[in-house]
């Protein structure tokens, strides 16, 4: 669930920065600028984003209608208001580097944020000395099924207690480091704010019935980082209800963040908790100039890994543990969408020496329509389950975007060409030797 890294203890610049990045900024309010790699939505009203949902519906039919086991992408940005994915972003961050303050007078800084183990005793001190609760009120916090049991509350626990369907957090105070002041937790978080977020659950929820019914997978692509937190607890929401006998909603992790990996490791630890099959789609990242320009003119550390060969390592990292998911436990899918050779070739060896066979397609690969062929093609070929991704919209909004993704694959040209030529040989070879309709070819 979106943001899980160490955070900065009570005394670093940074967790002023951090608090920033959430923060609603007119500036911002229309995310289109400046973003030309991929489609973001603006808020008219909620009847455009009806009229949003009923076209990823005609998409879920169509995907239905081409192939089996297709896959569909929406934009939660497009089925509700994103100030609200903002505002609930905020809360979230909040509420998470509250337990690693935590976590940090409990001498646990610098530990990966699933070791994190918070004594409940101690815990419930700190809050009763913060003035958030008195003992007895959070006493009933920690005697849920799981939670407490063993004495000690991690991440995945603390998360919970933030939950649609518990009125908790309306109780909530958490301090501000920098004043010294406690604040309400969801200070912004109205009624209309509520409401948004049904509206916004709603949608969704009419999309994953008919993807359900219709065989399609339906992939909820990630936006900016300033929303992720929200997007992807949402979709989380989502797996939980409709991922119980086998993957149909898939979050998508952009690793060119910083924290992808402890979203990733989070995440596929609550799947195991709780039993349903995790879906994902591995992305560098597509935001990247618009990210940075924020960070720079609102003040925050900038969210993105410094260079593309860290966040190569961060992909095969965040791949990695999710093959060793798959080996250990066939309840994981990922679709690897990537443009990049040598990631492709992680894949499959990694895949071989997992013991991880195409045909069970727990893993599949994603390229973009009309855009490295001499990727898709073999791996095709080879009996892998592989998607060509199809933008579509007015010419006026798409062509910009396919330009952008060109622009960033310069090198594949070359190569491009040389897999022409391969392929042209092998055409003119099936001609000569009648075997070109054949299915054994």
């Amino acid at each position: 669930a979106g943001w899980c890294g160490p955070s900065p203890s009570s005394s670093t610049p940074g967790a002023e920065q951090r608090e920033k990045q959430y923060r609603a900024h007119r500036g911002f309010g229309d995310r289109r600028g400046g973003v030309i790699s991929a489609r973001t939505y603006f808020y008219a009203d909620e009847a455009k984003c009806d009229q949003h949902m009923e076209t990823f519906l005609h998409c879920i039919d169509a995907s239905s209608g081409s192939s089996e086991d297709g896959f569909s992408a929406i934009k939660l940005t497009a089925l509700g208001r994103p100030q609200f994915l903002l505002q609930f972003s905020e809360v979230l961050v909040k509420w998470r580097r509250f337990f690693h303050q935590m976590a940090a007078e409990q001498g646990q800084a610098g530990r990966a944020a699933l070791e994190m183990k918070l004594e409940v005793e101690k815990l419930q001190e700190a809050l009763a000395n913060l003035g958030i609760a008195t003992k007895a009120e959070s006493q009933h916090w920690f005697t849920g099924e799981n939670l407490g049991v063993s004495g000690t509350v991690d991440l995945l626990d603390w998360n919970s207690l933030i939950d649609s369907r518990t009125k908790i957090s309306k109780l909530l105070l958490v301090p501000n480091m920098q004043t010294g002041q406690l604040e309400p937790l969801l200070s912004r978080f109205t009624e209309e704010e509520d409401l948004q977020m049904k509206r916004m659950l709603q949608r969704m929820d009419v999309l994953a019935k008919r993807a359900t019914e219709k065989g399609v997978r339906l992939m909820v692509d990630a936006e900016q980082s300033y929303f992720q937190p929200a997007i992807s607890r949402l979709t989380l929401e989502m797996q939980r209800r409709f991922n119980r006998d086998r993957a149909i909603i898939f979050n998508t992790y952009q690793c060119y963040l910083k924290e992808a990996y402890d979203n990733v490791t989070v995440d596929v630890e609550l799947s195991r908790r709780e039993g349903w099959h995790f879906g994902t789609k591995l992305v560098r990242g597509a935001y990247m100039e618009q990210e940075r320009a924020r960070a720079a003119q609102i003040g925050y550390e900038d969210p993105i890994n410094p260079t593309y060969e860290k966040t190569n390592e961060m992909y095969h990292r965040c791949l990695d543990y999710i093959l060793e998911e798959i080996k250990h436990s066939r309840k994981a899918n990922v679709m690897v969408a990537s443009h990049n050779e040598d990631t492709v070739k992680f894949t499959l060896r990694r895949m071989m020496e997992l013991g991880i066979h195409p045909s069970e397609k727990k893993v599949c690969f994603g390229q973009l329509l009309g855009m490295c062929d001499q990727i898709t093609f073999p791996l095709g070929q080879a009996g892998f389950p592989v998607y060509k991704y199809v933008p579509y919209g007015p010419v006026n909004e798409v062509l910009p975007y396919l330009s952008r993704r060109a622009q960033e694959n310069r090198g594949f040209v070359q190569r491009a060409n040389r897999e022409r030529d391969l392929l042209w040989r092998e055409v003119k070879r099936r001609l000569l030797a009648g075997s070109f309709f054949s299915p054994n070819h």
